[in-house]
């Protein structure tokens, strides 16, 4: 962002809005996508090795629960820029590699 201010010279003191600024350069945050298509990568990566991996990231540990507000767990995040499913629903197209490749790249597109 601080480049695309710098090169049509916004100053950053300017009211502008980082939306904006990115429609006045015609472009998108692309950085966002990218990050969540490489941890969907990962996730395929591990959760087909079923291993101690698998279980931190579907959560299925023991204990008490820390106090306060839940963190954002990985596998939420995913089923949100993934579309519309469910946790259990992405963990069963995982299994079949091509499947998941391609809802991958599908999400990737849409740009969410």
């Amino acid at each position: 962002m601080w480049f695309l201010r710098r090169m049509p010279r916004i100053p950053w003191t300017a009211k502008k809005t980082n939306e904006r600024v990115l429609n006045e350069a015609n472009k998108t945050r692309s950085l966002v996508r990218t990050i969540r298509k490489r941890q969907a990568t990962f996730l395929g990566h591990v959760m087909r090795r079923g291993k101690l991996e698998h279980l931190v990231t579907t959560g299925k540990f023991g204990g008490k629960r820390s106090r306060g507000r839940q963190r954002e767990k990985i596998m939420d995040e995913l089923a949100t820029w993934l579309g519309p499913g469910k946790v259990s629903d992405i963990l069963a197209a995982v299994k079949d590699r091509d499947l998941w490749s391609d809802i991958i790249a599908n999400a990737y597109k849409q740009g969410t």
